[in-house]
């Protein structure tokens, strides 16, 4: 793992080249990576996948026993240190766990997310030593598990509108807590819970940790389980506190930091679930790709037509640029964790400062892979035509539980707000140089364009040029919306999602750029073929959503002169000089896919 140098700042990508050489990619796996993760896949197929019609059935007690079974694999506790009963392993490692076990039942993968997610560790990141060696042996073990209640019937997205009340008893021994939390995950089989509050008038909520004990509920009941449209074995209620009464010592962290607690949380979650909807998309197009293959119309296996080969070759792309970009901010994350504690900070601190500082990657990866997942389960309904609407295949469900990613973990819509709001408030803080790079760009419009023609015989050399002219179409759209509407922007919803799209585009398309450049360096051009034409099909689909989405914005922001220099800039900024062929590309990446009869890249 490297981590001789200083690593890359959140945000940074987009005014910093970034080179191939300082990305991760998962074809570099330690062989202890390698073991983990078979054995994690094996424990899917043993444990999960024969019994998915009665995860269908909403058999919550299967869902528990199976939690059980992961803590007794050691699979709830990765990235706890080991003197709380963990592994103390890395955040690729952690980020590799929920990608595999997540793959196998959308009900699983929520049960644990929310568990070794934020149910375990704003404890571990906020609680006290006493609170770590009283609550964390037990959730790592699977003896106990966590939920996190935050969200209630009006404090969904504005979580710190919350109106349950924490009220200290006149001895000064404990806190009476009151109020009602929504869709608890977790809430049947919780023994352990991370409860928001808001102490008299404070500004911001404070966060504490509850025990549930059935015979004794202490002023603790339950609604009854949601019926949802997916994830459906996965245990979802509501929980509801009258005078439930905890001890002072139970706060977590300190008084009115539960706001931040919650946001922290959400970062590290959000990036977690990115990496939960990647092996559901391989395990979809392996189901796809051999249905495609054994399904005979007009005396033809389905998977030799054209517009199924275009349906197969878009969800192969997704999957792929999927993991590349999930894996590249893992090690990110992982190097600026290890970075920090060699500078002095403690562990959980420097994880911390870590998840914080590419809080801006986990949206984007929250957004993009996400909204992928969803693509490529419905078109695996599509390729399996009406048996894909049927329950007796796997594509339905699928495509069921995709539909909560994009929505728990912060909307898709708050989001996009949140990246360019992070963006911005790094670039007021002075932590990101933006205002320089966009001041540049704005120069470089008055000037005239070089009409040379680039020598583009190395790999990627005009994709790599291609990805740095739509950084600076992206400086060059938001600069001008910010001196447009300075901090009056927050107000113009429309134009920051415009903004955000073009941030999103970037940062996974370099991500699937570098990631088969990487490859090709380690295994020849001709090797790794389909991952080349990938990186290609989804850069040339970036441009396009880059193009109009920019030209949304500038629409929106300038008019007269102005409007026609900036849209000028924007068609320098995404003109290729030789212009790729999709069509093409997708017949190639088809071609591998189906020959290989199955995910192989």
């Amino acid at each position: 793992m490297s981590t001789d140098k200083s690593a890359i700042k959140g945000g940074e990508f987009l005014i910093k080249e970034v080179k191939s050489e300082d990305i991760f990619i998962t074809e570099e796996f330690t062989e202890e990576q390698q073991m983990m993760r078979d054995a994690v896949k094996e424990f899917g197929e043993r444990e999960i996948i024969p019994y998915r019609e009665r995860f269908e059935k909403k058999d919550y007690a299967l869902t528990e026993e199976t939690m059980h079974k992961l803590g007794d694999m050691g699979f709830l506790g990765i990235s706890i240190p080991d003197q709380y009963g963990g592994m103390g392993m890395g955040f690729v490692s952690t980020m590799l766990v929920t990608d595999f076990i997540s793959g196998t039942s959308g009900s699983i993968a929520t049960a644990y997310g929310a568990h070794t997610g934020i149910g375990t560790m704003p404890i571990y990141l906020y609680g006290t030593e006493e609170q770590k060696q009283k609550y964390l042996p037990d959730l790592t073990a699977g003896n106990k598990f966590g939920a996190y209640c935050l969200t209630e019937p009006e404090a969904g997205s504005d979580a710190n509108s919350g109106k349950t009340t924490a009220t200290l008893t006149d001895d000064g021994k404990h806190y009476n807590i009151s109020g009602q939390k929504i869709w608890i995950s977790n809430a049947a089989f919780a023994k352990i819970q991370i409860v928001f509050a808001r102490i008299e008038d404070d500004k911001n909520i404070t966060a504490f940790i509850i025990e549930y004990d059935k015979d004794n509920p202490n002023g603790i009941t339950f609604g009854e389980e949601e019926h949802k449209l997916g994830i459906r074995a996965s245990s979802t209620r509501q929980v509801f506190y009258s005078d439930t009464k905890i001890p002072v010592e139970n706060m977590l962290s300190e008084r009115g930091k539960g706001f931040k607690i919650a946001l922290n949380s959400l970062n590290v979650g959000r990036i977690k679930l990115a990496a939960a909807c990647n092996d559901s998309q391989r395990r979809i197009i392996n189901e796809s790709v051999k249905y495609a293959n054994e399904r005979i119309q007009f005396k033809t296996p389905i998977a030799q037509f054209g517009a199924i080969k275009k349906k197969l070759a878009d969800m192969s792309t997704k999957a792929f640029v999927s993991d590349a970009g999930v894996y590249r901010a893992a090690m990110d994350i992982e190097n600026k964790i290890n970075e920090l504690i060699a500078g002095g900070k403690s562990m959980n601190k420097a994880k911390l400062k870590a998840y914080e500082e590419f809080a801006i990657e986990a949206a984007i990866l929250k957004v993009y892979v996400s909204e992928a997942i969803q693509e490529v389960s419905d078109e695996g309904i599509q390729i399996f035509g009406g048996m894909g609407f049927s329950e007796d295949t796997p594509m339905e469900s699928a495509w069921r539980d995709a539909r909560i990613t994009r929505i728990y973990e912060g909307t898709n819509e708050i989001n996009r707000l949140l990246s360019v709001s992070m963006l911005l408030k790094k670039a007021m803080k002075g932590e990101l140089d933006i205002l320089g790079p966009a001041t540049a760009v704005g120069k470089s419009l008055m000037a005239i364009p070089s009409f040379d023609v680039p020598d583009y015989s190395v790999l990627f050399s005009e994709e790599k040029e291609m990805i740095d002219k739509l950084k600076k179409a992206f400086l060059m759209v938001a600069g001008s919306a910010v001196q447009k509407y300075a901090m009056d922007l927050q107000n113009h919803q429309q134009l920051i999602l415009s903004v955000a799209e073009l941030m999103i585009e970037i940062y996974m398309a370099e991500s699937a750029i570098l990631k088969a450049e990487k490859l090709a360096k380690r295994d020849s051009e001709e090797k790794v073929s389909g991952q080349i034409a990938m990186a290609k099909l989804n850069l040339f689909n970036a441009v396009e959503s880059i193009t109009r989405n920019a030209k949304e914005a500038i629409l929106y922001f300038s008019e007269g002169d102005e409007q026609r220099m900036i849209l000028m800039g924007l068609k320098r900024f995404t003109k290729y000089t030789n212009q790729p062929n999709p069509l093409a590309l997708r017949k190639q990446i088809a071609k591998e896919l189906t020959e290989a009869n199955e995910y192989c890249f």
